[in-house]
């Protein structure tokens, strides 16, 4: 993988690997109050203001996540991005590749925030793990992986963070693409969204490719989304790089499916990291991510989001960024309030 390559999730990967089953264990301890609390076809035009998904990264596997329903009051965030579903060791999701879509935290947790009035949006793939993409071996077989998560929330929305081995594979970005036509004809009205990583200038090679696969395809996207950190190169302006990497994004949205820059934008997203990043020097300071959702709201994107909830606060004593904290000064869940003005 090039340097300049968001390496999304690294360190959550090291981490799991690292602890083996002692993290399944520690998955389970954590627990949640009670709470009593189609496609419109290949040249779909861009909505007048953003309606899309808009929500922060939750990850339940590590960094002491928030209660979901205390944060969305604290925050006024009304959608979270639930993080990751994973093969299982064939071709059927689970949480992290080990935990039952029912009857377990991740279950109790979307029923909490479905019950407060929030939504979810389960993000399918990440950096590590087996993925789905590659271990199902047909299209139709991986569209109906996908459809379980689907039935199991009933889901408005759904995003495929398509990463490592499975962007990189020609073959799988293909059975990807085939996979959502079959679920958007399947679920009328459902939003998809897609998330690789990108360069400041705009999507990498494969990411340039999947997208052209979806536009032959006729894939009606609801937002390509890029991961516009982990950089790798020197950057010191993130705001600016972001803005950059989406531009790159809306020119080859545009430019595969015949649209205009507005429809464009509105078919584009980005999914930032709060804080010092994975490479030593890079930071999104909130002054930055607010210039950023500033900029997601003036070109209409479709989506916006970042990782995570779980580091949306300051470390302790100045400590180091890490599962539960961002390094940077900061107030508690800052980042995750700027972002519940953006809609959706």
């Amino acid at each position: 993988m090039s340097p300049h390559v968001s390496r999304r999730h690294r360190r959550r990967a090291h981490r799991r690997l690292a602890a083996g089953l002692g993290a399944t264990a520690a998955l389970l301890a954590v627990t949640l109050p009670s709470v009593t609390a189609q496609a419109t076809g290949h040249h779909a035009k861009a909505t007048a203001a953003p309606s899309g998904t808009n929500g922060p990264y939750l990850y339940l596997g590590w960094g002491n996540p928030p209660d979901p329903v205390a944060f969305m009051e604290a925050t006024g965030t009304k959608q979270l991005t639930m993080a990751f579903i994973l093969s299982d060791g064939g071709c059927s999701p689970a949480w992290d590749g080990q935990r039952p879509l029912a009857g377990g935290q991740d279950e109790q947790a979307i029923k909490a925030i479905q019950q407060a009035g929030g939504d979810v949006t389960p993000s399918v793939g990440g950096w590590s793990g087996n993925k789905l993409g590659e271990a199902c071996s047909s299209a139709e077989d991986l569209a109906a992986a996908y459809q379980k998560v689907i039935d199991a929330y009933g889901l408005k929305s759904i995003d495929i963070d398509i990463e490592a081995s499975e962007v990189e594979n020609a073959e799988v970005r293909q059975r990807v693409v085939d996979a959502l036509k079959i679920v958007k004809e399947k679920n009328s009205g459902i939003k998809v969204y897609v998330t690789f990583g990108t360069t400041p200038q705009g999507p990498t090679a494969d990411g340039k490719d999947l997208i052209a696969k979806g536009a032959a395809a006729g894939l009606d996207v609801d937002g390509w989304t890029v991961m516009p950190f982990d950089f790798g190169d020197g950057t010191t302006d993130m705001a600016a790089a972001t803005k950059s990497a989406v531009d790159g994004l809306k020119n080859e949205v545009k430019a595969a499916y015949g649209l205009s820059d507005a429809e464009a934008y509105g078919k584009s997203g980005l999914s930032s990291m709060n804080g010092t990043t994975d490479v030593q020097g890079e930071q999104v300071s909130p002054g930055d991510f607010q210039q950023i959702v500033d900029y997601a709201k003036d070109k209409g994107l479709s989506r916006v989001s970042f990782w995570a909830v779980n580091r949306d606060r300051s470390c302790a004593g100045g400590g180091s960024p890490g599962d539960s904290c961002s390094g940077v000064d900061q107030q508690e869940w800052e980042f995750s309030k700027i972002l519940a003005g953006y809609g959706g």
